[in-house]
């Protein structure tokens, strides 16, 4: 049984920044990617950001590259989120999923049906 624990989340101004967390508990974290997807109130959830299961190759969304960066730990079972230049449209509950196949090396992230485990979320607000 795999859990994962989102957290960090806040209130921040605009142009602030945030650094979301999520803990994984298993021992074969370190062997599947894991991405960040976000749900804004009245709207689907959307796909944020992946990280492949090494490290080694990251994927954005449009809406957040050049802002957002994404980062894990394997030796700590993390995978962070560190938001910058934040924006009002940001405002989300922002979800870590972990990436259904083990090692797997193809560059597919981008959708929820790819994913097997979720966060419980954590809400991240941008307001003045």
């Amino acid at each position: 049984q795999v859990q994962l624990v989102d957290s960090g989340g806040g209130l921040v101004q605009p142009g602030g920044s945030l650094r979301l967390s999520c803990s994984a508990s298993g021992r074969t974290f370190s062997s599947y990617g894991m991405g960040w997807f976000r749900q804004a109130p009245g709207k689907e959830r959307e796909f944020v950001a992946a990280i492949n299961w090494s490290g080694g190759n990251t994927y954005y969304a449009d809406s957040v590259k050049g802002r957002f960066t994404i980062s894990r730990i394997n030796a700590k079972n993390a995978v962070n989120l560190q938001m910058n230049s934040l924006k009002p449209e940001d405002t989300a509950v922002y979800y870590c999923a972990r990436r259904a196949s083990e090692y797997y090396s193809g560059s597919y992230y981008y959708t929820e049906a790819e994913y097997d485990y979720w966060g419980q979320g954590t809400q991240v607000t941008v307001s003045s």
